[in-house]
């Protein structure tokens, strides 16, 4: 028995989320489908995290136990030639067989996109968000640097989600503005439901005078909901890298 690492890619417009849904069409199963295809046998596989209806991923990582004996070589392309366009292997490896992308990641990082322009781009559509009126980076930047540590960010999760605890360790955000767009880089070693979302909304209220700067502090130590921001729609999130120790480090 072999245990495959694989890592994909994929736009997420199309799909329910990561997770198979009996109702929905979602990337697990989708890649489940090429994988019954090419091994002739339908292999459970396990990701690394649950992402959203819409929501992307520019490296996304999963593991197949299987007892097929085909080349890693073989598997991305096989697996390429079953796969949708909207979604693509880009490696497989062999790994230890106790490993597990969800319980062995010691960290993600993830990516939003909001395009900041009066004037739509329609190549952007399902990519990124639009939000027309001006918004700065700078005070962004600075403002998020309140989320770094160690927190309890209940005020930063959506209702509904089942979690043991809600204290989560943010080791960088970055805000930049190229051109049009503004790009937000977080990490951190474990996410909320809906955890990213809220931080950009939050952040672009304060960018536009909304919620008072300087006040996020306040807001993580409220562990309240009704604190933090909006949510930011999901089109403009992917997950970005995906971290592990031992069996590699940075798989972005």
């Amino acid at each position: 028995m072999r245990n495959l690492l694989v890592t994909i890619r994929y736009c997420g417009t199309r799909y329910s989320g990561w997770q198979v849904q009996p109702n929905a069409p979602t990337v697990q199963q989708t890649l489940q489908d090429a994988v019954e295809q090419l091994f002739q046998v339908r292999e459970n596989i396990v990701g690394c995290s649950r992402t959203d209806s819409g929501v992307h991923a520019n490296t996304y990582c999963c593991n197949i136990r299987t007892q097929s004996v085909l080349p890693c070589d073989t598997v991305v392309n096989g697996l390429n030639a079953y796969l949708p366009d909207d979604i693509a292997v880009l490696s497989c490896r062999e790994v230890p067989y106790e490993f597990h992308a969800r319980y062995d990641c010691i960290g993600k990082e993830y990516r939003y996109i909001i395009r900041n322009s009066r004037i739509p781009d329609p190549f952007s559509v399902n990519r990124c968000w639009q939000v027309k009126p001006k918004l700065h980076a700078e005070l962004m930047h600075e403002q998020a640097q309140a989320f770094l540590g160690t927190h309890d960010f209940s005020a930063f999760c959506s209702a509904g989600a089942s979690t043991v605890s809600n204290v989560r360790t943010v080791t960088a955000f970055s805000v930049e503005r190229k051109e049009d767009e503004i790009f937000f880089h977080v990490s951190a070693d474990g996410f909320l439901y809906n955890m990213v979302r809220i931080m950009v909304g939050t952040l672009t209220q304060i960018s536009l005078g909304k919620i008072p700067p300087n006040t996020l502090t306040d807001i993580i130590n409220s562990l309240n909901r009704e604190c933090a921001g909006v949510t930011a729609p999901p089109q403009g999130l992917y997950l970005n890298r995906v971290f592990y120790g031992g069996v590699m480090k940075d798989n972005g």
